[in-house]
């Protein structure tokens, strides 16, 4: 049995059916996280116990003859910036100390299980998910199954990892600035940055990154996504951005997968730098598309300039929140320093500042809408630069030069609140992927997936990544 080769649906439909059960899952899941997480770093907590007796109770419901849900028997690994009931979530932050065991699923995760998800552990993330880079100090680094010399990706690693690597075949994310579709693109996978409000972010505690951050499930293969996205979208009055649930089923919608007519092609934005080697794998996608039926016009400027200080000031003021427990004690000294650094500037912000940078996010979804009057999607490369090496302690690696912003593609997306998806490439001459997003219109979300799905079956990137074999 190989995770990434076989669908999240078919896995499900197999328990469902009793031609397998949920508990050969997740002892197959156990068995590769034993095997392959020294070298990965991909889980930092797991608890068999819990998972074994969740997958004993849904061969139960299969054998009593009743239905466990559409996810039934699916092994879960969380992201360490969401609750899952019984396991600590350390936010990878050593600042937090000892960290109590979750009481309660988060809204997400229990969705999840409703729909028969078993929950297996909890994987690594940067300290807050504040970078894109898998690293932190209370766990490590988590290692690319593409190639274990490169990061993983961030803030969303350890899940991508974790199923690049065959551990899982499904784990949840979240996107505050990219960290849905960079690490995905880093492992080799697809992604879906919902709008927000589509997953909702309820319960008893405000969500950390209030208009930046939205959450989702991440696998495979699109439809394996749009799976989870099927049972986990929609309202919850604890929430007050919560969006109301399509009339339309995500997995319907599936059922006809292709591109718009028209779409934008824009390589930079108009003021990125994209590493040359990684331009000319994503440029690929225009011969793709064209050959598709899709009308592909080249823009070169979509906003005026790049929206990196206003976004850092809003994650900067956000991780200020989530800190301030520690900010004025000895255990701040346990942050990393950079993260302090930021924290530190956003001290000094004043309310003001906040909430102009909020209306940066007004200002970019203005000029987007005006794309749009034109065409129906807008694509570029998901990052400027590839995966990075390890070595270049989470910096990219553009034409050459380190640079700490090869991510800058991503978070303008985040502040204008888009749905994205993102779809692989190709891979690069050291042997990691490099991908492509295709933004859409505000609450767009069926359009977008209908076309990530069109042009992953067309472009047939192969998930199943080098390390380790199968």
């Amino acid at each position: 049995m190989d995770f990434r080769t076989i669908p999240v649906t078919e896995l499900a439909a197999q328990v469902r059916s009793g031609r397998t059960s949920a508990a050969a899952l997740v002892e197959h899941a156990l068995e590769r996280i034993a095997a392959t997480n020294p070298e990965v770093n991909a889980f930092v907590a797991v608890d068999a116990d819990g998972a074994r007796a969740r997958a004993a109770a849904v061969d139960a419901e299969v054998a009593a003859g009743r239905d466990p849900g559409p996810l039934a028997g699916i092994p879960l690994g969380v992201k360490d910036l969401e609750d899952a009931a019984g396991l600590p979530t350390t936010n990878g932050s050593a600042a937090l100390g000892e960290v109590p065991a979750a009481e309660a699923d988060s809204t997400l995760v229990a969705r999840l299980v409703a729909a028969g998800c078993v929950v297996v552990g909890k994987t690594n993330t940067p300290e807050f998910g504040w970078k894109a880079d898998t690293e932190n100090q209370r766990f490590g680094a988590t290692r690319n199954p593409w190639n274990l010399d490169h990061s993983a990706g961030g803030s969303s690693g350890g899940s991508a990892a974790a199923i690049a690597a065959g551990m899982v075949p499904l784990a949840t994310g979240s996107d505050g600035g990219g960290s849905l579709r960079i690490p995905s693109t880093c492992c080799g996978l697809p992604s879906v940055k919902p709008s927000l409000g589509r997953v909702p972010s309820g319960g008893p505690k405000a969500p950390d990154w209030h208009h930046l951050s939205t959450k989702g499930p991440m696998a495979a293969r699109v439809a394996d996504i749009v799976a989870a996205l099927e049972v986990v979208v929609g309202p919850d009055p604890t929430d007050l951005r919560a969006l109301p649930r399509p009339e339309a089923s995500w997995v319907a919608a599936l059922e006809d997968p292709h591109l718009p007519a028209k779409v934008a092609w824009s390589p930079t934005l108009g003021y990125a730098e994209i590493d040359a080697e990684v331009l000319a794998i994503c440029s690929r996608v225009v011969d793709v598309m064209a050959g598709l039926g899709t009308d592909v016009v080249e823009v070169e400027r979509v906003f005026d300039q790049d929206p990196v200080d206003d976004w850092l000031l809003l994650s900067g003021v956000y991780n200020l929140r989530s800190l301030g427990a520690v900010v004025d004690t000895p255990a701040f000294d346990l942050v990393d320093p950079v993260l302090r650094m930021i924290v530190e500037g956003a001290r000094s912000a004043s309310a003001v500042d906040v909430v102009r940078a909020e209306d940066a996010g007004h200002a970019l979804n203005l000029q987007l809408v005006d794309l749009f009057r034109t065409v129906r999607l807008l694509v570029t490369p998901v990052t400027a630069a590839a995966a990075p090496p390890r070595s270049l302690g989470g910096q990219g690696l553009i034409n050459g030069r380190p640079d700490i912003n090869w991510v800058q593609m991503t978070y303008p997306f985040n502040m204008t609140r888009s749905p994205v998806a993102t779809v692989c490439v190709g891979t690069t001459s050291d042997g990691v992927p490099v991908g492509v997003q295709l933004i859409g219109p505000q609450h767009a979300d069926l359009v977008v997936i209908r076309a990530a799905a069109a042009l992953e079956a067309a472009l047939g990137f192969d998930p199943v990544a080098p390390y380790p074999a199968g």
